[in-house]
Order: C-alpha cells, then sequence, then structure tokens
C-alpha cells in the first residue's frame, strides 16, 4: 500500500518543480523529502524522478503517479473536512446571545429544529441587548448574536458579519382601542422607555415629530411596560415581535409609519463559519 505523505511529498515536488521549494511548502527539511522520495519509489519499484542538469524532474510514471495521487489527496482531504464537520455536529456546543423578544418568539423555534436536526449539539442561550450581545460575540463567549437595530443606528464594526433575518414594524402602545399613530398627536403625553437603543429611537422619531418626549418610566421588561401603559402612565413605542411575545389586553396598538427595525444575526469574522455555528444560522434563518 502506498503511504500517502509519501504521495503528498511527490505532489509537491510536482507542483514546485524541485525539491527545495516542495520543502519549503511541506515544511520538510530537504533531506526528508528526498527520503520520502526514496522509500516511495522503493515502494512503486519504478524511478520517479530524474536528475537534469542542476534540477531534477518526473519521469513519465512520476507524472502519472503524481496526477493520479493529488486526485487521492483531494478526495481525502475533502472527506477529511466533510467527517470533522459531521463529528462536529454531533457532540459539542454552540452558543447564542439575543434580546429578549426574539427568545419570546422566533428563537424557539430554531433552537427545536436545532435539536431535531442535530440531537447531539448542545444550544446554550443568554438573554441580553444587542450592545452587549456584540460585545459577548466578539470576546468569544457566544458564537451568534441575534440583535436588532434602526437606521438611525450607529453601524457595527466591520468584524461583525450581518446576516438579515427579518423586519419588525413599530407599534404605538396606549390605553384603550382609539390610537392616533402619529407621534405629533402626542407630544403632551407622558412616556415611558426601553433599553437604551429602544429610547435612542423614541427620542429620534419624537424630534422628527417635532417634539422632545416627557419620559416618566424606563423598563426594559415588555410584560411592566405594557402594564404602566394600560394603568395611565404613559405611551410607548414597541415592536412587533415585542407584542407578539405578550400582549396586555387592555391596550391599544396603532402602526407608526416608517419606523421599522431590523434583526439581524451577527458572526464575529469572515467565512466560512464552524459546522455547529452554520447549523445555528441555518435554524434560524429557516424560522424567521
Amino acid at each position: 500500500m502506498l503511504d500517502v505523505t509519501r504521495l503528498r511529498v511527490l505532489v509537491a515536488v510536482a507542483r514546485r518543480g524541485s525539491l527545495t521549494a516542495a520543502a519549503r511548502d511541506l515544511h520538510y527539511s530537504q533531506p526528508s523529502v528526498s527520503h520520502h522520495l526514496s522509500r516511495l519509489e522503493a515502494e512503486t519499484g519504478t524511478k520517479l524522478l530524474q536528475r537534469v542538469g542542476r534540477g531534477i524532474r518526473l519521469t513519465s510514471a512520476g507524472r502519472l503517479l503524481a496526477e493520479r495521487a493529488a486526485e487521492i489527496i483531494e478526495r481525502l482531504d475533502a472527506t477529511s473536512e466533510e467527517l470533522a464537520a459531521h463529528v462536529g455536529l454531533r457532540s459539542g456546543r454552540v452558543r447564542l446571545a439575543a434580546f429578549p423578544s426574539a427568545l419570546g418568539t422566533f428563537v424557539p423555534e430554531a433552537a427545536r429544529r436545532l435539536s431535531q436536526e442535530h440531537p447531539g449539539l448542545r444550544l446554550q442561550l443568554t438573554e441580553t441587548e444587542p450592545p452587549e450581545a456584540l460585545r459577548l460575540l466578539r470576546a468569544g463567549r457566544v458564537d451568534v448574536a441575534v440583535i436588532f437595530r434602526y437606521d438611525d443606528t450607529e453601524p457595527e464594526d466591520g468584524d461583525i458579519r450581518m446576516i438579515h433575518l427579518l423586519d419588525d414594524p413599530s407599534y404605538l402602545i396606549g390605553p384603550g382601542s382609539e390610537l392616533s399613530g402619529d407621534l405629533a398627536d402626542h407630544r403632551d403625553a407622558d412616556w415611558i422607555a426601553g433599553c437604551d437603543r429602544c429610547r435612542s429611537h423614541l427620542l429620534d422619531m419624537c424630534a422628527r415629530a417635532g417634539f422632545d418626549p416627557s419620559i416618566s418610566f424606563t423598563s426594559d421588561d415588555i410584560v411592566a411596560v405594557q402594564a404602566l401603559v394600560a394603568a395611565g402612565l404613559g405611551l410607548t413605542v414597541l415592536p412587533g415581535l415585542a407584542l407578539q411575545a405578550h400582549r396586555h389586553p387592555a391596550v391599544g396598538i396603532a402602526p407608526i409609519p416608517g419606523s421599522t427595525r431590523h434583526v439581524y444575526a451577527a458572526v464575529y469574522g469572515e467565512p466560512p463559519d464552524q459546522p455547529s455555528t452554520a447549523a445555528l444560522l441555518e435554524a434560524l434563518r429557516i424560522t424567521r
């Protein structure tokens, strides 16, 4: 049986045209390359190289074997990569950070699909808002961060790769059922703000509507926020996913024209992704 390592050496010599260049590519010494080729000639019982002046060239048998060896090695390497990916998806973990309304809506379905298709892969979930999720991603503490941003949100740095999942419209939330979606109609109302990114968006929307909102309460909890609204303590703005996760029966909603947040799966660095990360991304895409 032919030794695969020696076949790799022969292929490197055929591609580079010299023992020295092949040794450099393989990180071998030149005597080691010569030794492997001598052993390969002994295994095959034929001359594979011949001296030409101060250089070398492959014999016809050497060229034939190098061509076939290149095909074999390519298949072996591809099979090795496929096996590594397969094993990686049969065991191990993948880590996801996501904001609360994503965890309350589409993330569980993605988790179910991932578990169904890759039962040995363990998913770890962290609930956090986008800025912290991105910090965890940059620090290598999560593999994927589900985040949202508005058109007026500062762009993420160039090392963050964003995969668009969905667009999530915004709604004005108030007590009762009759509600205008024009923010300017509510300039004298008290307001309830959410997370930092949502609060910033609320301030920008109100500024475009010509007023500075009076913010009475701040809470990241969509259940608490809607309870405050139902009690008549102020108005708020919530995205559709938040209402899908929880809708207080005593609040009314009105769509806000031109206000949409964009939901992304963020990963760090360029592709290709690790098999487990790629599997999670696929599950998130399917369930969007």
